[in-house]
């Protein structure tokens, strides 16, 4: 059963420590009696209710290691098994052992967790490295089961791919379009696995259109396209405009006059704000909120009281400054199709769905499209009339927007729509088309709620898509205490003498310190939110995008990242670094 274990100064919650049992034990549907789990969210449910692991690995980790013998249950599986390799065994193979049957649903998703118990930091990549990661099994019929047992096979899955094959085409490079399909027609394949494998074909496609790199059926960061440029470059100021009582737009031109590369709608740039005094930049990430393809940018920036940054620009910027600016990056797009689309926002993040709405005004889009809004009042509303003049050009176009709280000049039914706020209600008696795509940017707890309200209602949830202008929630695996984190910090003790890295999300430059072995251990030091589970450069969910800067790794990831991102968890910075995080 799951239990708390001390590591790395923090608390692991976790069932990782398996202890050999005598006699029958049931085999439920979800699990088997007297074992559990400690992290839900990637471990055990119906598709992973049995963990296996082979013998034959264990001696293979045995001379590898260097080992004295292993017990049974060191990398955490439910059966330890004689026979069952994992270049044989095929995904939708059943198994009758005992009184229960079983179906091989995936391979084992490794985690930094086996490492913990094995002793060994880099096992997760070793396992894949090495082709041995062991695979789950979904429980077809409830039964008991006992160590000696037989295990006989029933049937073979389709398309024999095997565990070994499978693990390859997801987390090594060099896997064929074939051999995607052939997962996909495999009906046993784990729903988390067919959403992986369909990415890495949507992926396929881009690449011959010269799309992504990377591997997007490890993470969403691998799908944007490489960053037009490296680092940051210096962009003009060319014109200002208030857009309302705390909202200012900076139309940005290439400082040698050539015409920008296009951004795709819903993306952002990140600037360095050099504040008065010859203090160091502040680095502020915006999204771009004017039309794509003009060969210019246009960011909005929203003045809040304490804003070091956005309180600098409005004061010091004028036409024909220059600010300097990283690529256009995000995943946060609009895709192409003929189904409607909602766009919905509060406040200032109007500002990446505005740029959809451009790019669908400019391509005379036939698209069911639904401009959902919430502000203040007018004062507070900004791109009121352009986001109007939009809508009036689309052919299938409508709009409802909401004040909080309306002044005496703002106008019912001109203005605005109703009073009180864009909330789960009223977007329930809209009438929403559910085959939508649904864009949502705003304030988290709006997201929140209109995400759950859209999914209540009847979409999909993959076809509900969220921006989030700071720091995304933070992927902490089995640790326990992790939601209580502070706000972000300099990292106590001395400072250190390395390189500068920045945090852009968070608004925060560090010296590196070599006490850190990784990027992903300075950001920690410093409460900046971040996402991990193998911390061995195998499963990629530390990708992120590198603005500028070098790193170096060790060690070095299984399969690279995407053109313009690194891997937090295995890297260092070779010289000063800002990173989107």
């Amino acid at each position: 059963m799951p239990k708390d274990v001390p590591w790395h100064g923090k608390t692991v919650h976790t069932g990782v420590y398996k202890q050999t049992v005598a006699g029958p034990r049931m085999v439920r549907r979800l699990n088997i009696d007297g074992d559990g789990q400690g992290d839900l969210g990637g471990h055990g449910g119906e598709q992973r209710a049995v963990l296996v692991y082979q013998l034959d690995s264990y001696r293979f980790w045995e001379k590898k290691l260097g080992r004295d013998e292993l017990a049974p249950g060191a990398f955490g599986e439910n059966f330890t098994v004689d026979g069952l390799p994992d270049d044989e065994v095929c995904i939708g193979d059943r198994y009758r052992i005992g009184g229960a049957l079983f179906e091989v649903t995936q391979p084992r998703v490794t985690c930094y967790r086996v490492g913990l118990r094995m002793g060994e930091p880099q096992m997760a990549a070793l396992l894949v490295a090495h082709h041995r990661p062991g695979f789950y099994l979904r429980v077809i019929e409830e039964g008991e089961v006992e160590a000696g047992q037989d295990i006989v096979k029933e049937s073979t899955g389709p398309e024999a791919m095997s565990v070994e094959e499978l693990d390859r085409v997801l987390y090594l490079p060099g896997h064929t379009r074939e051999q995607v399909e052939r997962a996909l027609r495999i009906p046993a394949l784990s729903p988390g696995w067919q959403e992986s494998m369909k990415t890495l074909l949507d992926q396929d496609d881009s690449q011959e259109a010269g799309g992504s790199s990377g591997s997007a059926g490890l993470n969403a960061a691998a799908t944007a396209p490489p960053p037009a440029w490296p680092g940051f470059r210096p962009l003009t100021v060319t014109h200002i405009q208030p857009e309302s009582r705390s909202v200012f737009s900076l139309r940005l031109a290439a400082a040698d006059g050539s015409e920008l590369p296009a951004a795709l709608p819903g993306q952002f740039i990140t600037v360095k704000v050099q504040p008065e005094g010859g203090a160091p930049p502040l680095i502020r990430s915006y999204s771009l909120s004017g039309e794509p393809g003009t060969g210019t940018y246009r960011i909005s920036v929203k003045v809040e009281p304490h804003g070091a940054a956005s309180n600098e620009l409005r004061a010091h910027i004028r036409v024909g400054d220059r600010l300097e600016a990283a690529a256009p990056r995000g995943t946060f797009c609009l895709a192409d199709g003929d189904n409607p689309v909602l766009l919905l926002s509060a406040g200032v993040g109007a500002t990446p769905v505005l740029a959809m709405l451009h790019a669908l005004a400019r391509d005379r889009s036939t698209r069911p499209v639904w401009w959902l809004h919430g502000a203040r009042d007018g004062t507070e509303h900004p791109f009121a009339q352009e986001s109007h003049d939009l809508v009036s050009a689309l052919p299938d176009a409508r709009s409802t927007v909401y004040y909080s709280k309306p002044n005496s000049a703002d106008r019912q039914g001109v203005d605005y729509a109703a009073t009180g706020r864009l909330a789960p209600e009223p977007v329930r008696r809209l009438g929403l088309p559910t085959d939508a795509d649904a864009y949502l940017c705003g304030p988290t707890a709006f997201m929140d709620s209109l995400t759950a309200a859209l999914v209540d209602y009847g979409l999909d949830a993959s076809r509900v898509h969220t921006e989030i202008f700071g720091s995304g929630a933070a992927i902490t695996p089995g640790i326990k205490g992790a939601a209580a984190a502070a706000a972000p910090h300099q990292p106590a003790g001395p400072a250190g003498a390395g390189p500068q890295v920045s945090f852009a999300r968070s608004g925060l430059n560090v010296p590196w310190n070599d006490a850190q072995e990784s990027l992903l251990e300075l950001a920690e030091a410093c409460d900046v939110p971040v996402q991990w589970s193998c911390r061995t450069g195998v499963c990629h969910t530390c990708e992120l995008a590198l603005m500028s800067g070098s790193v170096d790794y060790s060690p070095d990831p299984v399969e690279p990242p995407g053109d313009g991102n690194i891997l937090i968890c295995c890297s260092k910075p070779a010289g000063e670094v800002v990173l989107d995080l």
